[in-house]
């Protein structure tokens, strides 16, 4: 049997590796420019390691925002890590690359949404049927100009 091509596991793959590629670049230059970040994430995706008075308040998904302060940042492979402040509070946290949903750079109005490009968690295996495609949602259009500078 011929194994089906998942390109939404292929897609998924392809944007979390330009994540990470971006992220090391900041590791090593710092952030150019104006650009900043906002990474939204699944909170309850196997690996994230947050202190758990964040993950009381965001029980499903978080937003968080490289930009002015941010400290320790560190990319490996499958996952990164940095240090946020909450509150005046340092709070370090791990994401794993599968555990984003969406990663937004205002700053060049660019956006990626991994809604639905989920990555598979078994052994690999597919059963060489093809996934379907994900349903389309009514949400709401948000405009990047709130998270501009003017």
């Amino acid at each position: 049997m011929t194994k089906a091509i998942n390109y939404g596991q292929l897609m998924r793959k392809a944007v979390c590796g330009m994540i990470a590629e971006v992220l090391s670049r900041v590791v090593r230059e710092g952030l150019p420019g104006k650009h900043h970040f906002f990474i939204t994430f699944d909170t309850t995706h196997p690996g994230v390691d947050m202190a758990g008075t964040l993950r009381a308040r965001y029980p499903s998904e978080m937003t968080i925002v490289l930009q002015e302060w941010f400290a320790d940042l560190a990319v490996m492979s499958d996952r990164f890590s940095v240090t946020l402040n909450f509150g005046n509070v340092p709070e370090p946290m791990v994401v794993p690359f599968a555990a984003i949903t969406s990663f937004v750079d205002p700053s060049v109005e660019f956006g990626v949404s991994l809604k639905g490009y989920e990555l598979v968690r078994d052994s690999g295996e597919s059963s060489g049927e093809p996934e379907p495609l994900p349903k389309p949602t009514e949400g709401q259009v948000v405009s990047l100009d709130k998270f501009r500078k003017h």
